[in-house]
C-alpha cells in the first residue's frame, strides 16, 4: 500500500450567481489573479506538507480552461515540488499527450523533473478529457491514436540512444535526441488514469503500467473497473500487481463523525454542483462504441447526480468521519477493490487551509500507520517498466 496526497487545485471563488458549467465556456473574467496568487502558493504548501508528514507521494494533474482544477501545466507544479520536497514520489497524473506537438516536450520536461528530484517522478500519461478537445480544437476521433503514437515516441526517446528519426502518422521528427535523460532506468514508473475506457485498460495491461481509477462514481463502478483491469492483465498472460491499481477518493477527517460532516459537507457540494458540471462533455468520436457501452453501465452513478448526504456515504463518494470511521471505511474498500495505491483528495472545493492541514495531520498520524500495518509492502515489481 502506498499513500498519496492528490491535489486538484480547484478554484474556490466562483460567484454565487454563476450557474453555468465550470468547463470550456466558464468566463475567464471570473478568475481573480489576486486569489490565484494566494491559492497557488497555499496549495503548493499543502503538497509540501504531505512530504513532511510522511506520505509516499503527491499528485498533480492537467486540465485546461476550467475552474475545476486550475493546473494547465502540472509540470510547473511538479518542478517546484521536486525542489522543495525530499522524500515523496511526485506523480504527474498526467500530461495529456495529444495536446503536445511534438510530444518530445513531455519527454524532456519529465526527465528534468526526474533529475531535479533525484529520481522521484511518476510519469502520468493521459488521453485528456473530452472538454480539452473543444478547448484545443483537436479532432477527438484521433485522440486514441495520437496518444498511442505520442507514448511510443516518449518511451523511445527515454530508452534508445539518439539521435534517431521518428516517422509516424501524426508526428514526424528528423532528429529525436532528448536532453536530459531521466534518472530512473529504463524509464520512470508510468501511471495512466481512466474512467473505464476498455481501450485504456487494455493499453495499461499490455504495457504493465498502473491504472488509476478516476473518482466521483459509486464504489461498485470502481469494483467493476478494477476487475476489468485484472481481466485485461490475465489476457496479457500475467496477474495484476495490486500496485498497478490506484483508487482516488476524497477524504476528510475530524474528531467525530458529526463534526466531520458539519465542517466538510458544504465544500463537497460546491465541488459537486459548481465544479463538476461540464467535466463529462464528450465530443463525437472521442469514445469508441464498445467503451461507451461499458461506461454507460455506471454513468447514472456519477457524483454530479447526487442529491443528499446519505447517497454520498452509501456510495463511498467521499470517506468522511472520525479517524476510526475513516480507517474502517478505507480498509473495507481497499480490500474490496484490491488496490495498492490510495490517492486521497484531502482538499476539495472550497475547503479552507486550516481544515485541509488538520485533515492531512489526522490522516498521517491516526489512519496511515494502521493502513500500512494492514497492507504492508510498498515496493512495486514494475516500477520502471520491468515486467513482473
Amino acid at each position: 500500500m502506498r499513500l498519496f496526497s492528490f491535489h486538484l487545485m480547484p478554484y474556490p471563488g466562483l460567484p454565487s450567481d454563476y450557474d453555468g458549467p465550470a468547463w470550456i465556456t466558464c468566463p475567464n473574467e471570473l478568475f481573480d489573479p489576486g486569489l490565484g496568487t494566494q491559492i497557488y502558493n497555499r496549495y503548493l504548501d499543502e503538497l509540501i506538507y504531505a512530504d513532511e508528514l510522511g506520505f509516499d507521494g503527491v499528485c498533480v494533474n492537467e486540465h485546461h480552461q476550467n475552474a475545476y482544477g486550475i493546473m494547465p501545466s502540472p509540470n510547473l507544479m511538479a518542478s517546484i515540488l521536486a525542489r522543495q520536497t525530499s522524500h515523496v514520489r511526485i506523480a504527474v497524473v498526467g500530461n495529456a499527450l495529444p495536446l503536445y506537438d511534438p510530444p518530445t516536450r513531455v519527454a524532456e520536461e519529465f526527465a528534468m523533473i526526474d533529475c531535479i528530484s533525484g529520481g522521484r517522478l511518476i510519469a502520468g500519461m493521459v488521453v485528456g478529457g473530452g472538454p480539452e478537445y473543444y478547448s484545443f480544437g483537436i479532432n477527438p476521433a484521433q485522440a486514441r491514436e495520437r496518444f498511442s503514437e505520442a507514448h511510443d515516441l516518449i518511451i523511445k526517446a527515454w530508452t534508445e540512444p539518439g539521435p534517431f528519426e521518428f516517422i509516424g502518422k501524426h508526428y514526424r521528427i528528423r532528429y529525436v535526441n532528448s536532453w536530459p535523460r531521466p534518472v530512473q532506468q529504463p524509464h520512470p514508473e508510468v501511471w495512466i488514469p481512466g474512467a473505464g475506457s476498455l481501450e485504456t485498460l487494455e493499453f495499461v495491461a499490455r504495457h504493465h503500467y498502473a491504472y488509476m481509477g478516476i473518482p466521483y462514481f459509486h464504489i461498485s463502478v470502481f469494483e467493476r473497473m478494477f476487475n476489468l483491469m485484472r481481466e485485461a492483465c490475465e489476457k496479457e498472460g500475467y496477474e495484476a500487481d495490486p500496485l498497478q491499481l490506484g483508487w482516488l477518493v476524497p477524504i476528510f477527517i475530524a474528531d467525530t463523525d458529526e463534526e466531520a460532516r458539519r465542517r466538510y459537507e458544504k465544500h463537497f457540494w460546491y465541488f459537486v454542483k459548481r465544479l463538476l458540471p461540464g467535466i463529462s462533455i464528450s465530443p463525437p468520436g472521442y469514445t469508441s462504441i464498445r467503451s461507451l457501452e461499458s461506461m454507460m453501465k455506471g454513468i447514472g452513478t456519477f457524483a454530479e447526480y447526487l442529491e443528499d448526504w446519505d447517497e454520498v456515504i452509501e456510495g463511498q463518494y467521499a470517506i468522511v468521519g472520525s479517524p476510526e470511521t475513516v480507517l474502517e471505511r478505507l480498509t473495507e474498500n481497499v480490500e474490496r477493490l484490491g488496490v495498492g495505491n490510495l490517492l486521497g483528495l484531502f482538499q476539495l472545493g472550497t475547503l479552507p487551509a486550516d481544515d485541509t492541514r488538520r485533515n492531512l495531520e489526522l490522516f498521517a498520524t491516526e489512519v496511515a500507520p494502521a493502513l500500512r500495518a494492514r497492507f504492508p509492502g510498498t515496493e512495486r515489481r514494475v516500477a520502471t517498466g520491468a515486467h513482473p
